[in-house]
């Protein structure tokens, strides 16, 4: 029997088949402007006779793949279509989250949002005419100085697009100081911020080479044998990407006895316990504020950020801003150095970065100060307190047949750490999400890792019941 659709209570009633011929005569707006009339003016113009001669150059192998593109739809339709695709995902307060790597879930106190959501910041623009932006640079400022005063460091710049970034811009910015072209860079640091820093040292022709790792930390050894007078900077993580804490100080003695630069990814919360960079002897700080105050999100937008020493401050790429007085005598912002290509000589320009994150810069800024140096402590300190528990009790799980979970490397740790288990990790992570758990990284198929490796993190939002929980699910997996 047909299904029978009512159009309206004073209509007569359509059939399905009628329904669907309606829905075909209702063209979607198509998202192309261009006519054939168009195309083929512009093809006249080229000298092309099609769209194919005009494709020439792609290599055939690639032209004759088929897309199997559908056929287009309304909106209305689209919509419903990514309503069902988004229906698909579990919320992240419907699971037990340890994943960390770069990117970590913390707590954003509700006056962060509050404050962004506000119309004078919310769509405040990069500001081309500084002088009349008083609040937006003044909140860059803030932003300036709090970095700073964490990292010891004298001058931080006004942010960047996230921590990879921020770190590739430190090395172009140590070969420019030292007028070196080789970089050093630890393997056991982001892989996202290795594979970032050789393409763009392919690009600007520098030679880049990784330093192994040792038992979770930079191999010492074959640094000493790495490092020499064309050297212009070693980039290591602190904590680094296995969680571990590196010999800081001990590095940054071997990078400056041969005239080179130490650059250090760090992670700022780590900071409310840790030595500052400048304490150990780093160069120029980078990393990303994600976890100040920004969410998840998929993977962004985030802010990363770049402090060096005094005499560094003007290779820093992007802009800094200043406090001075107008001709009142009143306080005013101002940028004090604008060093990408739209304000001087592109040939002077220290780099094509044309624009800060400053909504996100902003979003540290008010965590920060809600904070508090109290607050940050206390946040860092039940990271720590938490991941190393967790630590604990996995390596007393020892179930049938010898079964164990151990730490991969014997290195302190801040709130992260490799754990080697007894079977796959890809097996692992799809049996605990089964669980509504997601319990790290898989390390698999990253250089120098095993199959075998999931990095575990722990922050403020694993409360000791979720911990507690995790570890009776792998307690019942290897029983």
């Amino acid at each position: 029997m047909e299904t029978i659709i009512k159009k309206d209570s004073n209509e007569a009633p359509i059939s399905k088949s009628e329904d669907l011929k309606l829905q075909k005569k209702m063209r979607p707006i198509p998202y192309l402007p261009h006519t054939d009339e168009d195309r083929k003016e512009m093809l006249h113009f080229m000298g092309k006779k099609s769209i194919e001669e005009l494709l020439t150059t792609v290599p055939k192998a690639l032209r004759d793949f088929e897309l199997n593109v559908p056929a287009g739809k309304s909106e209305l339709e689209i919509k419903q279509e990514f309503y069902k695709l988004a229906s698909k995902n579990i919320p992240l307060h419907k699971q037990i989250s340890f994943c960390g790597g770069g990117v970590y879930n913390r707590f954003i106190p509700s006056v962060v949002g509050e404050i962004l959501s506000k119309g004078d910041f919310y769509t405040a623009y990069t500001p081309y005419q500084p002088e009349v932006s008083q609040g937006t640079l003044q909140a860059i400022y803030e932003f300036q100085t709090l970095i700073s005063n964490l990292t010891g460091m004298d001058a931080a710049n006004a942010s960047v697009y996230d921590g990879s970034t921020a770190v590739v811009e430190a090395a172009l910015m140590a070969c420019r100081l030292t007028k070196r072209k080789k970089i050093l860079i630890s393997k056991c640091i982001n892989p996202e911020a290795i594979a970032i820093c050789k393409t763009y040292s392919w690009g600007a022709n520098l030679e880049l080479e990784l330093i192994d790792f040792k038992d979770g930390t930079t191999d010492i050894e074959l640094l000493k044998k790495k490092t020499g007078d064309n050297v212009a900077c070693f980039i290591i993580s602190n904590p680094n990407f296995a969680g571990c804490l590196e010999p800081v100080s001990e590095i940054a003695q071997i990078v400056h006895k041969c005239g080179g630069l130490l650059v250090a990814n760090i992670d700022l919360i780590s900071l409310a316990l840790l030595k500052s960079p400048r304490e150990l002897g780093v160069d120029i700080a980078v990393g990303d504020g994600q976890a100040l105050g920004n969410p998840l999100n998929y993977g962004g937008p985030y802010v990363g950020f770049i402090s060096c020493l005094k005499e560094f401050v003007r290779q820093m790429p992007g802009r800094i801003v200043g406090l001075t007085k107008d001709v009142k005598g009143k306080r005013a912002f101002t940028l004090t150095l604008q060093t990408r290509e739209q304000h001087i000589r592109r040939a002077n320009a220290t780099s094509n970065i044309c624009t800060n994150q400053s909504l996100n810069a902003l979003a540290v800024l008010v965590y920060l100060t809600y904070m508090g140096p109290y607050g940050l402590k206390k946040i860092a300190e039940i990271s720590l307190n938490r991941a190393h528990y967790l630590a604990s009790e996995f390596q007393k799980i020892s179930g049938k047949s010898g079964k164990k979970c151990n730490l991969s490397y014997n290195k302190p740790f801040f709130n992260e750490f490799v754990l080697e288990i007894p079977i796959p990790a890809s097996e692992f992570i799809i049996k605990m999400t089964d669980q509504y758990i997601l319990p790290g990284l898989d390390l698999n198929g990253i250089d120098g890792y095993k199959t075998n490796q999931v990095l575990v993190s722990v922050t403020e939002m694993n409360s000791i019941e979720q911990i507690n929980i995790f570890v009776e699910c792998v307690k019942k997996l290897f029983s």
